[in-house]
């Protein structure tokens, strides 16, 4: 696991992309320098009555110009607070939390669903093997031009309005894809059904659960999921998805 930085970011732009979902980028020195595909950072409100932070994942990570880029949606005040900051505010950010995508030969299938999207772009840039993605939309569509510069892309949306009419595996079968490995993050009911369908099929799998999180540094064990296994830190079978996690191995957890 990388350093963590508390770092005072500068927003560079910010525009709403799609309803109530909104791409910001921020200056960030060492965040950026260290961060790997599939973490996240913790953003701070400024309001007062707001004292614990926002766990964003990292969308896409510029190197060279010290910048990360966060998409998220507004569902609460916070994100709110948020998504009315402009070019040149600055945010209380801490980061990069969590262990990333381990990055693996063979054949990928890159799966998000819904707030999940955004974490996998990274993923699909650094990837040097041969991917694929699927989106799993519910309504409207956002960052697909960006992953068509990537990969081949595939949508299922649960109305048929684009591409396939249901699910990601929906989308997955229609296509004929076929994967080594799969990386996948998205609402836990996706994951769960991701997860099954690589262990009948022996494909090697890895996840980012999304989990509400409280301090995001594994301290107060807000942001548990269960394992198979004992956790040294609790001596019970779960993980804590913000300092073990976000990103696990398939087989290691329960839903």
């Amino acid at each position: 696991m990388s350093e963590k930085f508390n770092e005072q970011a500068i927003i560079i732009r910010q525009e709403e992309i799609a309803d109530d979902i909104y791409s910001m980028w921020l200056r960030t020195e060492s965040i950026a320098k260290n961060a790997r595909a599939g973490q996240f950072v913790s953003v701070y409100c400024s309001d007062g009555s707001r004292i614990l932070p926002r766990p964003i994942s990292i969308c896409q990570i510029d190197r060279q110009d010290s910048a990360i880029r966060l998409v998220y949606r507004t569902v609460g005040k916070g994100t709110e607070e948020f998504a009315k900051l402009h070019t040149g505010d600055i945010l209380n950010v801490t980061g990069p939390l969590g262990n990333g995508f381990p990055q693996k030969g063979g054949k990928a299938i890159l799966i998000g669903g819904g707030v999940g999207i955004p974490p996998m772009l990274q993923l699909a840039k650094e990837l040097k093997c041969e991917k694929q993605v699927v989106l799993g939309f519910r309504d409207e569509q956002f960052l697909v031009e960006e992953f068509q510069k990537e990969a081949v892309v595939c949508i299922a949306t649960e109305d048929g309005s684009a591409g396939t009419e249901g699910n990601v595996l929906d989308a997955i079968r229609e296509n004929g894809l076929t994967a080594e490995i799969i990386y996948a993050c998205g609402p836990a009911p996706m994951l769960r059904a991701v997860k099954a369908y690589a262990a009948e099929r022996h494909i090697e799998c890895w996840i980012s659960m999304e989990e509400r999180m409280a301090c995001g540094i594994g301290a107060c064990l807000a942001c548990v999921c269960k394992s198979k296994r004992k956790d040294e830190h609790t001596n019970v079978k779960n993980k804590r998805v913000c300092k073990e996690g976000p990103v696990f191995r398939a087989e290691e957890v329960e839903f």
